[in-house]
């Protein structure tokens, strides 16, 4: 009897640190920890202002954090209350950090009226208000980009607003010029226009990897653009193939070089939990446990990246696909 009690703690131990209830709550905004974000996101839904106006200033024109910053507290803005946002404006006019985050808002909250489901699942007077919505957030990007004018991070923001109305190819040529010109490497704004070029959205299987594989080409060592293939071809076959085809030898390489690049990146470059979660989830697909599992230790407790969000319930998601990872990595075979 003592035997069994003391194997039902064990197999109890091990559930709790590796199965579906871990430790920590998982955080289902944000992708890695940020505790200065975190902060400004907990006073926002609390009504106060005062740390998001301070986190923006402290990071300058550092434009990849920026437009985190951004796309989190408009997040909290459109799906929350914006009476802190409204109280930021109300007290610094003309604040372009306010606009920005007003901007982003706008368009967040178009996609919430939309909702997450295909065209063929969202009803007609879904579809009205959404396009109302983004109709009406052109002149939220006009300012914030009139009053920062070097920020690309309204436009990133005008990406989605292009996509979502359906806006030709022209037209986002024409927008990705003026992006580039602010930040050629900006990783967000790489990842947006990747949407865009798309099946599912506004281009083709071609259109989406021919994006990808330039923007990787021409990046620079540790901008973590090397990741732009492996979503492309997310996008492309996930829904198409099974494990064979997240083993293809060409996929392989591709998770290697995103690899490879992830591991030159900054530490704190503000993207690289999101690329983390997508290499832990290629690397356990591939049936590389191991070196999922080191991915997965870098961003456990966090959730909203790829491919998690895009199930229902992503933190469930994540936590299987988590465990499976842990479990294989104590079996799998070391490399000769």
């Amino acid at each position: 009897m003592t035997f069994l009690v003391i194997a039902g703690l064990l197999l109890l131990w091990y559930w709790l640190g590796y199965a579906l209830l871990p430790m920590r709550w998982q955080n289902g905004y944000l992708a890695g920890p940020d505790a200065a974000l975190q902060r400004a996101c907990r006073a926002a839904a609390r009504g106060q202002w005062e740390p998001a106006a301070r986190i923006f200033e402290n990071a300058g024109q550092d434009w990849e954090r920026r437009s985190l910053y951004a796309l989190r507290l408009g997040h909290v803005a459109a799906r929350k209350s914006d009476r802190w946002l409204n109280a930021w404006i109300e007290a610094r006019p003309g604040d372009p950090d306010a606009a920005l985050v007003t901007a982003r808002a706008r368009v967040l909250h178009a996609w919430k009226l939309r909702g997450k489901a295909r065209a063929q699942y969202t009803s007609q007077s879904q579809f009205d208000a959404f396009h109302r919505e983004l109709l009406a957030s052109r002149d939220d990007i006009e300012r914030a980009l009139t009053l920062h004018p070097d920020d690309p991070t309204p436009l990133v923001a005008e990406i989605w607003r292009t996509l979502g109305l359906g806006h030709p190819h022209s037209d986002m040529h024409a927008l990705w010029s003026e992006i580039t010109a602010r930040a050629p490497h900006h990783f967000e704004a790489h990842s947006s226009a990747l949407q865009y070029w798309t099946a599912k959205w506004r281009g083709s299987k071609t259109l989406a990897r021919e994006f990808a594989e330039k923007a990787a080409a021409g990046a620079p060592a540790g901008s973590l653009l090397a990741a732009l293939p492996v979503i492309a071809w997310f996008e492309n076959y996930a829904d198409e193939t099974g494990d064979a085809g997240f083993r293809n030898p060409r996929v392989r390489a591709l998770v290697d070089t995103a690899l490879a690049d992830a591991a030159l990146a900054d530490p704190d470059h503000p993207r690289l939990p999101e690329v983390r979660h997508l290499l832990a989830y290629f690397l356990y697909r591939q049936g590389r446990y191991r070196l999922a599992r080191e991915q997965f230790r870098q961003v456990d407790g966090f959730t909203d990246a790829l491919p998690w969000r895009y199930w229902p319930v992503k933190s469930l998601y994540y936590r299987a696909i988590r465990t499976k990872t842990a479990r294989k990595a104590l079996t799998e075979c070391r490399p000769r």
